[in-house]
């Protein structure tokens, strides 16, 4: 039994979602390095990768269109994923050569060698009996003619790009080091009409654009929605019936809740890492403040007690602790405090003024809105350390965290126009670029990995 038969008997073994065999341990490469990227100066050159249109065994019809289609898609899906990183540059297809179903598993070296190809990536589509496709991906070094990864994943055929992305995931995941992110999706508003009369719908889309869809209306003003860390229900704040509070949206179901009921404005919602909680601000008697409730609903904590605005909470990825923004100080600055919202301390202290604060998923960094002569995104340590701003446009806000902490989408509004895009920036700060929606975009959240 050949090595790709034997890898689709595994993989017709998994039922549900998508199922997916596990990689074997890279093969040593002799003398030769370690083929890898090097995420923190290599990203001006961009490691060159070759990733041809993927064969089928037998070519069949699907819902999701045929096999031999779906190869080409497919490859095409994690050319762009990896190149959107900053990280690879696919060869273009005038460079690419045809792969036969057998040079799955045997890739012809000698023949990538010319393109300058450092790495390729090979796989396979084929529909299964049962009515699903498997997707067969495979990692090599073309220098070391080595194989260094392989995954297969076995969805239903409206799931083919999920498993484009997954793939993609595993080659930059082996390639990186760092954690995967292609395999998610983003909340974000919607935004159409005049600068003045703005219509804004929450909408859902895969991390690069595709499968979008509106989730609101359009009928009432909505901001800032955020995602559960089990991605079935959002936060967000509406202006439903003139007045601003903060609901929770179920996305199976299409119902939504209120979080506080309560006749006060609730706003700038976030959930705890674990989902248990939601931290939101609230204006009452004049003052706001950072509060805590449960997710299920009751009565609300209040963390902060200053008479100055404080508002913006985002938890540290072990629930331990919160950032949040305060202008106590006479101008808005970042703040930490412990999740019962004792130990409150100042952490930004540039010039100008800082919001919009959230945690990175690794712990390691807190992002931000940096307010000086103009709007830009930044990074610091949750002791304050390290200040650097990453996007250059006029009017850059709202940062959210891809599930790696690697990269941070965010908003930028045109100047006089008030029409926004959602763009992304990587931490080095060089790889700057617009996230496709179909209409203009503001206040994304991005979503932790599909399972």
């Amino acid at each position: 039994m050949t090595m790709i038969k034997a890898a689709v008997l595994m993989l017709a073994l998994a039922t549900a979602g998508i199922a997916q065999t596990p990689a074997p341990p890279p093969v040593a490469s002799g003398a030769a390095a370690p083929l890898r990227v090097d995420i923190t100066g290599g990203i001006s050159q961009p490691m060159p990768i070759a990733i041809p249109a993927m064969p089928t065994p037998q070519p069949a019809s699907t819902p999701a269109g045929n096999t031999d289609a779906l190869g080409a898609q497919v490859a095409d899906v994690i050319g762009n994923d990896l190149k959107g990183s900053g990280l690879f540059t696919p060869l273009a297809k005038a460079q690419l050569r045809p792969v036969d179903y057998p040079q799955v598993t045997a890739p012809d070296y000698a023949g990538w060698l010319p393109t300058g190809a450092q790495a390729l990536v090979q796989g396979f589509v084929q529909a299964n009996g049962d009515g699903k496709l498997t997707v067969g991906c495979y990692l090599y070094d073309v220098f070391a003619k080595t194989e260094l990864a392989r995954q297969g994943f076995v969805v239903a055929p409206s799931d083919w790009r999920r498993a484009a992305h997954k793939c993609a995931d595993t080659i930059y995941t082996r390639l990186t080091g760092e954690g995967p992110y292609f395999d998610s999706q983003v909340t974000y508003v919607s935004e159409t009409g005049p600068k003045q009369r703005r219509v804004k719908r929450l909408a859902i889309m895969d991390q690069d654009g595709a499968n979008h869809r509106f989730i609101t209306n359009g009928q009432a003003l909505v901001l800032t929605p955020r995602f559960a860390p089990n991605r079935q229900t959002v936060v967000f704040m509406s202006f439903e019936n003139d007045q601003p509070r903060v609901y929770v949206y179920d996305v199976g179901s299409g119902r939504k809740r209120l979080v506080v009921d309560q006749p006060y404005t609730t706003f700038a919602p976030r959930f705890s890492p674990d989902g248990s909680n939601i931290l939101f601000s609230m204006i009452v008697n004049g003052n706001c403040d950072v509060y805590r409730v449960s997710s299920g609903g009751g009565a609300a904590t209040r963390l902060t007690t200053s008479p100055a605005i404080d508002t913006g909470g985002s938890y540290s990825p072990d629930g331990s602790k919160i950032v949040f923004e305060s202008d106590r100080s006479g101008g808005q600055q970042l703040y930490v405090m412990n999740a019962d919202g004792s130990g409150q301390h100042r952490i930004s202290f540039g010039g100008g003024r800082y919001a919009t604060p959230v945690w990175s998923p690794r712990g390691d960094l807190i992002a931000f809105t940096h307010v000086g002569s103009r709007f830009d995104i930044g990074v610091m340590s949750p002791e304050g350390m390290g200040e650097k701003l990453l996007s250059n446009g006029w009017q850059d806000e709202g940062p959210t965290w891809s599930p790696n902490g690697r990269v941070i989408m965010f908003f930028r509004t045109g100047q006089g126009s008030g029409k926004s895009d959602l763009w992304s920036v990587d931490l080095t700060g060089v790889n700057e670029h617009a996230v496709p929606t179909p209409l203009d975009g503001s206040d994304p959240a991005w979503g932790p990995l599909l399972p």
